[in-house]
């Protein structure tokens, strides 16, 4: 998007591509790491969970920090290949992503708080395109973010739900309950909504606006077709939420692309 607002040649996006790709894996895995570190006792608790390596103890916690540093380092080394502001701004997201873990233990919204972390990229995406963010653009498509990952990640914990109540965890698939499917569908709502007043904001074409009606289809299906007390179902129906990314993505490429 930030690309198809400065109209820049494609080598840019291309770089920026490689760059984030090998940063959201290496950063997405430290969160894992991170998670993992601290909820090692309450994994035992939960089926799920139970046979993750530091909760089975087949690694140390000597092992997982040096994986930790090792892939902090990784993604330390992406960070400066950007510019300054890029810097500052990514480097701001560490605290969101360390304190996660601690919200299931303090309240029924840490799916909102992983929200926060996981689309740090609608933010720093834009900045290392154009050397800031543009908050009139970025912050609906923040917001349209969390509202996704509210989605996914909350058809994710119900998979755990039960188990959940005996370790003492707390989550929205706990605190929506039976409601959970009007809830859902009133969050998926506003991502569409979100994402499609920031392309509005960034003058995309039609592409872009197939891509997100693709997107809310794709939600709408997995609304209907989710038996939120199977496990399989609500794990297929996480995995299907993907799709939704996917699709926004195509219709931004699209639109680069014809542009």
């Amino acid at each position: 998007m930030a690309s198809y607002a400065l109209q820049v040649p494609f080598t840019v996006p291309l770089t920026y591509l490689g760059l984030f790709g090998t940063g959201a894996i290496v950063m997405r895995g430290a969160g894992c790491i991170i998670n993992d570190m601290w909820d090692k006792n309450l994994d035992k608790a939960v089926a799920r969970t139970k046979d993750r390596p530091l909760a089975r103890g087949d690694l140390s916690y000597r092992q997982a920090t040096i994986f930790l540093g090792t892939q902090l380092a990784i993604g330390l080394g992406v960070l400066l290949h950007l510019n300054w502001y890029s810097i500052f701004l990514g480097a701001s997201s560490l605290s969101v992503v360390t304190i996660y873990p601690l919200m299931k233990r303090i309240t029924y919204w840490p799916q909102a708080v992983l929200g926060l972390a996981f689309n740090w990229g609608a933010l720093l995406g834009w900045s290392a395109v154009a050397g800031a963010v543009d908050w009139a653009v970025c912050l609906p498509l923040y917001a349209g973010g969390i509202c996704w990952t509210l989605v996914y990640d909350s058809i994710y914990a119900h998979q755990d739900k039960h188990d959940d109540v005996t370790a003492g965890i707390r989550s929205t698939a706990l605190l929506f309950g039976p409601q959970t499917r009007p809830i859902l569908t009133g969050l998926s709502l506003s991502a569409v909504s979100l994402v499609s007043y920031a392309g509005y904001l960034n003058l995309q074409g039609v592409p872009f606006y197939c891509g997100v009606g693709l997107a809310y289809a794709q939600l709408a299906r997995i609304l209907l077709k989710t038996d939120f007390e199977s496990r399989t179902s609500c794990w297929n129906g996480f995995a299907g939420c993907g799709w939704v990314g996917f699709w926004i993505w195509m219709g931004a490429l699209a639109d680069y692309v014809l542009q």
